[in-house]
This record gives structure tokens, sequence and C-alpha cells, in this order.
């Protein structure tokens, strides 16, 4: 559903993802982990038509981010770890305007905001201005903003960055229950224990390389560490 193949993007003399290739199947769970300037960020933009790549290829289900951007972008939600919410709108005219940029029309799409406003526990706020709303809560509206279409692809970067305990539980109950309806999820955190919860593999980066790759029992092994944080150390930072 997902596929990278030799991505690459540099700056100028500075190579920010190199040779990046991965895939991501229905029902999958990828987690892509890595320090602040490992190139995880700039990898998920490529996957998202937002930057385009220097060498490699990207696709969505097998439709090519570049050569065939609307089919691509048509099967993604992608949320960034900024949320760019119109200020002056609500968080349902949030989820409107986009479901009808991804066609959805009259009571399809009511049907689908009103799902979405359930599951993410939107109901306190979601006619409220997103201008007006906590870091938390507009979190929430961006998430439901990528999801609004039920994409069969979902690249979430940080989701949770911004949400207290109990917040970021009702989010991973969401990839989870993504997972068993066969979504592919591409899912970039820090938090080590949701990578453990989430993630069916695990794919660490470190300077713009992925360095190590599998199960998260299987890292442990293979760095002989045995916390996912001592083998994210191990592989990723200070003891690679």
């Amino acid at each position: 559903m997902i596929a990278l193949e030799g991505l690459t993007k540099s700056f100028g003399a500075l190579t920010a993802v190199d040779g990046v290739s991965l895939t991501v199947a229905p029902g999958e769970v990828v987690g892509l982990l890595g320090p602040n300037g490992a190139g995880k960020t700039t990898t998920l933009r490529m996957l998202a038509g937002l930057i385009t790549p220097t060498a490699g290829r990207a696709s969505i289900d097998g439709f090519d981010v570049q050569v065939s951007p609307l089919e691509a972008r048509a099967r993604l939600g992608f949320m960034t770890a900024s949320t760019g919410l119109w200020e002056r709108l609500t968080g349902r005219e949030v989820m409107e305007t986009f479901g009808q940029l991804y066609g959805l029309t009259g009571a399809g799409l009511k049907a689908r905001v009103a799902a979405l406003t359930a599951e993410l526990d939107l109901g306190a706020f979601v006619d409220r201005r997103c201008g007006a709303m906590s870091s938390g809560q507009k979190q929430r509206v961006s998430i439901a903003r990528a999801l609004i279409a039920d994409p069969k692809a979902y690249v979430l970067d940080e989701p949770t960055a911004a949400l207290d305990p109990l917040a970021a539980n009702d989010i991973l109950k969401l990839v989870t229950q993504a997972r068993e309806r066969g979504k592919a999820v591409l899912f970039s955190t820090h938090r080590m224990e949701e990578a453990e919860f989430l993630c069916t593999r695990i794919c660490f980066m470190r300077a713009g390389k992925i360095v190590a790759e599998g199960s998260p029992q299987a890292l442990r092994a293979q760095s002989g560490q045995p916390s996912l944080t001592g083998a994210f150390l191990h592989f990723a930072g200070a003891g690679a």
C-alpha cells in the first residue's frame, strides 16, 4: 500500500534523506523512529507529495506520488506535526471543507463528520473556531481532517505530540482500529511506549538512512538491550 524505493532528498550539500526504502502493507503499522534531524519528516513529506525527491520514488496503492499525484493523495490521510488549521473556521467546517475536496457531499459527508466527531471525542469543541482551541484540541481536529475520506493509507507525524495521556490513548485506539480495518499506517513518534504498543515493525533512522528494521522484539534482541528505548539509543543514537 505504501512503498518507498531509494528515496533521497538533498538540500545543496546536505543529504537529508539518503536512499530510504520501505513498504507498509494493509493492516500493518510501521513506526519511523529517529533523533531530531534524522530525516523522518522530510521522508514523510516526500511521500505526501509536498517535497520533490532528488532521487527514488514513493507510491501509494500503486500510484507514483510524482507521476499520479491526485490519485496517490486521494488514498492518503496525512497529518503533519504542525496542525496548520484555518483559525477562523470551526472544527466542523474544516472537516466539511476537506471532505468536499475529497468528493464527499450531502448525507455521506455529514455521517463521516459525525463518526469522526465521536471517534476523536470532538463534541465539546467541534463548533468552536480553531483559533480559540487548545493545542490538543487542534491536534484532534487535524487528525480528523486527515482521516475525513477514510483513506487506505495513513501517514501520521507525531499525532500525539500535543496531547495529554488520556487524549493520546484515544489516538492510539484509533490507529489500532485502523490496523484492524486493513489500513496501512506509517507512524512517526518519539514516544517509545507508543511504538512498542502500536507497531508491527519499526524502522530506526539516523543521518537520513534506515539503520535497523524489525519488530520491537527483534530490535531488542539485535541490540542486546532489554527495552525499546535501549535499542533506539543503540541503533539511532548514542550507542550506535
